[in-house]
C-alpha cells in the first residue's frame, strides 16, 4: 500500500510503502540441518510429481497455499521435513493417486520393489 505523508515539523511531503509481513518458517531436515522454507522448491517438486497428469497449475498452487496456511495457523517456526512431506502426501493422495506414488517414491526413498508394492497396495481401495 502506498501512502503520501507530511512531516508535521517541516511540512516535507514523502511517500511510504506498506506491505503485509510474510510468515516465514524453516524446515528441519532429517540430518538435523535447518534451512529456510522455499516455496519455489516445494512447488517444483509438486509440479514434477503432477507432470503429464490432468492437474492444473491452479490446483497445485492451491495445495501448496493450503499447506502453508495450515502451518501458519499452527504458529510453528521450525517444521520437520517429515511433517511437511506427510502433509504433501496426504494432499496428493486426495488429488491424484499417480502423483502421490511419484512423490512418495522420491520422498520415502524406496529401497526395493517390495516397499513400492506395499505403498501401491495401501492406495488400492478395498474390493466390493
Amino acid at each position: 500500500m502506498r501512502r503520501r505523508r507530511i512531516c508535521p515539523s517541516c511540512q516535507y511531503r514523502f511517500t511510504t510503502y506498506e506491505q503485509e509481513e510474510a510468515f516465514v518458517f524453516q524446515i528441519r531436515k532429517r540430518d538435523c540441518r535447518v534451512e529456510s522454507y522455499s516455496r519455489t522448491k516445494a512447488l517444483r517438486s509438486l509440479q514434477v510429481a503432477c507432470q503429464k497428469r490432468p492437474i492444473s497449475t491452479e490446483q497445485i498452487e492451491g495445495v501448496l497455499s493450503r499447506l502453508e496456511q495450515t502451518i501458519q495457523e499452527t504458529g510453528e517456526r521450525v517444521v520437520a521435513s517429515e511433517k511437511l512431506g506427510g502433509m504433501i502426501l496426504n494432499a496428493l493422495a486426495a488429488l491424484d493417486k499417480v502423483a502421490y506414488v511419484r512423490f512418495a517414491s522420491v520422498y520415502k526413498d524406496f529401497r526395493d520393489t517390495e516397499q513400492f508394492m506395499a505403498e501401491l497396495s495401501s492406495l488400492q481401495s478395498p474390493p466390493l
